[in-house]
């Protein structure tokens, strides 16, 4: 008799999970985790090429050294900054990885300016090939940056509906932030790495 009051306990109790939305939760939290697993995979994926893109660099432009160092401190900054789940709830953390993310873009998109001014480094099949991958690499970030917000966005408005909220307030559930308000335009395009044009005429300055 107390086996069976058990189990009609357990299964009025797992009634009132999914009703409360508490199933609904995990999903969205699950999915939330998923795509932040899916950005930093990609973030690592443009920070492994740059080790092999600054060395093809260097190795026709040897008087960039400013930017050359500034792409392979921002490199640095990155390793830093990176996110585990557990921290996605910290507005400060995930800021801080933004900054971080967002040096090596700029250093980045700089690289690519000097790297007009040499036409022997444009035609260098190695740094072609970087190239491409990096522009690749762009646009799967800007995917999986879209997914996620979206992910966020869906988990976020879930807690914050009734009945949803009392449970997710209950089991320590909470609104998590997302990627910052100035960072939209650059989640909604990815950078233009364009190597067809004319170079550029070799300035004076900085060398």
């Amino acid at each position: 008799m107390k086996t069976l009051v058990r189990a009609f306990a357990l299964v009025l109790f797992a009634g009132f999970l999914s009703g409360c939305g508490y199933n609904a939760i995990q999903r969205e939290d699950e999915a939330v985790k998923a795509a932040w697993s899916e950005v930093l995979n990609q973030y690592q994926r443009r920070a492994d090429l740059v080790p092999n893109l600054v060395n093809t660099v260097k190795g026709y432009a040897q008087h960039e050294e400013r930017v050359l160092t500034e792409v392979t401190n921002a490199r640095a900054k990155v390793g830093q900054a990176q996110i585990t789940p557990e921290l996605l709830n910290d507005p400060e953390a995930l800021a801080k990885f933004q900054a971080a993310q967002g040096q090596l873009t700029s250093a980045l998109s700089r690289l690519m300016v000097v790297s007009e001014n040499y036409p022997q480094l444009k035609a260098d099949g190695s740094f072609r090939d970087l190239q491409a991958q990096l522009e690749g690499t762009e646009n799967r970030i800007t995917v999986a940056r879209n997914r996620y917000v979206a992910a966020v966005q869906s988990y976020n408005t879930l807690i914050r509906s009734f009945p949803n909220n009392l449970t997710a307030k209950v089991m320590g559930y909470q609104v998590k932030p997302n990627f910052s308000v100035e960072n939209e335009k650059a989640i909604s395009s990815a950078p233009t790495v364009d190597f067809g044009s004319n170079p550029a005429p070799a300035s004076s300055a900085g060398r």
